[in-house]
């Protein structure tokens, strides 16, 4: 038996004390790790670079993009190093750190989400306003709000987590410092006004989700009434891969967070844990740029300009 303050280091969850397998586990998050950063930092360049990008609808997506990086560093480097090293160890500072930088970046993204459904919304309703209601600083306030709701979040469930007496040792369930894995080690019902205070914030969130799906309905119904095919599948391409990675990232975060205890289980919510930590922002890359021809260009001219000046500085040392 342990107190919270004279905790100070906690165990994450081991894939197995199989030196092979740790070795696996470590190339496996090695290569989602590097297709998270090269797939996003593509993007961001791409719209960054790339005058024709710069619209309200690829600043949100940078921003996304930025966020899924934040996010898969947070969690996913710890991991790769403890399997590597063959330790399970993470300090205690190290753990309220990659809550608040987690929880942080998570929280950002689903308000970001949010945001880009009214973009789309907006851009597919009301055309003839869009200029008007999503103009450059408001599209800044917006992206700032969802940032900053973000770490509202994190400060307000990190201070409460950590505030929380922990007796039940410091083992974690999971391959990150999770809010529900660390409440399992409370002493008491103390844990509850963390319990009551993510109930509350899923609330706002699923209010959140509620006006994505409203917003979805309107967009539909204006969808089915374009007269023209390629009018049609242009909105659509416009449209689904924000409701695809709504729906990969909103459904797993939430039941990994709400789900009934009757159904926990260690290996589902390490499943659940690893789509909304690890998949998702490695994934978002590739659902945004399979169908947006207009990304795909911006994405083309970034690869060749590197491969050019490649070229160019390789004949240069060669000379």
């Amino acid at each position: 038996m342990s107190n919270s303050s004279s905790l100070n280091e906690f165990l994450l969850l081991a894939f197995s004390d199989i030196r092979e397998l740790q070795l696996l586990h470590f190339l496996l998050f090695l290569g989602i790790y590097l297709a998270a950063l090269l797939g996003n930092s593509l993007i961001i360049t791409a719209i960054a670079c790339d005058y024709h990008l710069h619209t309200p609808m690829y600043y949100f997506l940078l921003n996304l993009s930025l966020l899924d990086l934040c996010s898969i560093s947070t969690t996913v480097p710890k991991s790769m190093a403890n399997a590597f090293w063959n330790t399970r160890a993470i300090s205690y500072s190290g753990c309220a750190a990659q809550v608040f930088f987690l929880f942080f970046f998570v929280s950002a993204e689903f308000s970001l989400l949010t945001v880009m459904a009214y973009d789309r919304y907006v851009a597919i309703c009301k055309p003839l306003h869009y200029g008007t209601l999503l103009d450059s600083r408001v599209c800044v306030k917006m992206a700032a709000a969802a940032w900053a709701s973000g770490l509202f979040y994190a400060v307000m469930h990190t201070a409460n987590t950590f505030s929380i007496p922990l007796c039940h040792g410091n083992a974690l369930d999971q391959f990150f410092c999770e809010i529900p894995q660390i409440l399992k080690l409370s002493c008491s019902d103390s844990y509850l006004r963390e319990i009551w205070l993510i109930v509350v914030t899923a609330c706002l969130m699923f209010g959140c989700f509620v006006f994505i799906v409203l917003s979805y309905v309107q967009i539909f119904r204006a969808v089915l009434r374009i007269p023209s095919e390629p009018g049609r599948h242009k909105a659509f391409s416009m449209c689904l891969p924000h409701l695809a990675v709504v729906s990969l990232f909103v459904c797993t975060a939430f039941f990994a967070h709400l789900k009934p205890p009757s159904i926990s289980s260690p290996a589902l919510d390490l499943m659940l844990a690893g789509l909304y930590a690890v998949v998702a922002p490695a994934v978002n890359p590739m659902i945004y740029s399979m169908r947006n021809k207009e990304l795909k260009d911006g994405l083309r001219k970034v690869i060749s300009w590197m491969f050019f000046n490649n070229d160019k500085i390789a004949f240069a040392l060669h000379k």
